[in-house]
């Protein structure tokens, strides 16, 4: 069935047309770098709330986090991508439903993680988060040159790793990933540039508020119609093994989504023209407790991601209880066809987009 499906979405893309009623003019991509899809569908873990090498605080986290009921439960983690986009978009990879989302890569980090997602096939040589350049053209700089997008597409990141991917010497999508300032004259440029310049770094990059912070004035000041925005916490703390922070940075990452998803649905730009889409990079370790701290091809579960979606061109289904298989490497096409655009890897059959993103 899996492979069935796999030669399915490896089709010509030339077979496939796009609908002229759509309403999406605007796209924001958010990927909370290595969330779990055990909690994205199933709320806080018990397993590792009770467990004191992961969890230091259990009362907190207890009240903060758990209930019985785990439809409660991911609602206290994830209020607003369960009451407003679970309630009126897709969601995808709830395997306890046999709908499953994977990496197609075989390396299951990071950087091959983002790359597939923006590439639309598994690059083999970004097998590791070796930080080297990327050679293979990317959906952002496809859709950052299409008529009426030109200088229109935003990267913003907590990760160093997108320079390298995005070939930043040679691109023409906006980029600010780590340590970059904000080269724009504006108190509010200029506060956050101190703001980064004295914080500390408990998880080595910079702080995922600042990240997401620099994103929202981008959008206040120069209204980009794609802004990518990549969030990196969830999976610095669960490296540690600290599922308190885990799950706090969680929430707080919803939250802003749920600022941002506020704020751009203020301005007549974006409002009910613009499609929001979630995912993370790779999936991490569940079948040995102890192994939800990694990742990685000697990981069972790795690859095992999730896919969230919203707009106006979405019909609302909020768990999707289909079985089915669906590819990160189907993002990249995916993201391209949301604003009406067919976009193939130059060395590889593309993947087909997942057409119920935005067709109703």
């Amino acid at each position: 069935m899996k492979t069935l499906f796999l030669l399915i979405c490896l089709l010509a893309s030339s077979q496939l047309s796009f609908s002229q009623s759509q309403k999406t003019e605007n796209l924001v991509v958010v990927v909370l770098d290595g969330m779990r899809w055990q909690e994205i569908f199933g709320g806080a873990d018990s397993a590792l709330i009770n467990n004191p090498k992961f969890t230091k605080n259990k009362n907190r986290i207890q009240n903060r986090f758990w209930d019985n009921d785990f439809k409660v439960r991911r609602e206290k983690l994830f209020p607003f991508l369960w009451k407003t986009v679970g309630g009126n978009g897709q969601m995808y990879g709830n395997r306890y439903l046999q709908n499953f989302v994977n990496v197609s890569n075989p390396f299951q980090f990071t950087y091959p993680g983002f790359s597939e997602m923006l590439t639309g096939y598994a690059d083999p040589a970004i097998s590791s988060n070796r930080l080297v350049v990327s050679k293979s053209q990317n959906v952002l700089e496809f859709i950052n040159r299409q008529k009426g997008f030109e200088g229109k597409v935003a990267l913003f990141a907590t990760s160093d790793l997108f320079p390298f991917l995005m070939d930043k010497k040679n691109s023409k999508v906006y980029i600010n990933s780590d340590s970059d300032s904000l080269a724009f004259e504006s108190r509010e440029f200029r506060l956050l540039n101190e703001m980064q310049q004295l914080s500390s770094k408990p998880t080595t990059e910079r702080p995922d508020l600042l990240t997401y912070f620099a994103a929202r004035e981008y959008v206040k000041a120069f209204k980009p119609r794609v802004l990518y925005l990549a969030l990196g916490e969830t999976d610095a703390f669960a490296h540690e093994g600290n599922y308190d922070q885990y799950l706090e940075t969680a929430k707080a990452e919803d939250k802003m989504i749920s600022e941002l998803w506020n704020l751009m649905q203020s301005i007549p730009q974006y409002k009910n023209k613009t499609t929001l889409l979630l995912t993370c990079d790779h999936g991490r370790g569940d079948l040995t407790k102890e192994q939800w701290v990694g990742h990685g091809p000697l990981i069972k579960d790795s690859g095992q991601i999730w896919i969230a979606a919203m707009g106006p061109d979405t019909k609302p289904a909020s768990a999707f209880t289909e079985k089915g298989q669906l590819y990160q490497a189907q993002l990249a096409s995916t993201m391209a066809a949301i604003l009406g655009f067919e976009f193939k890897p130059e060395t590889h059959q593309a993947m087909t987009p997942i057409f119920s993103i935005f067709r109703k």
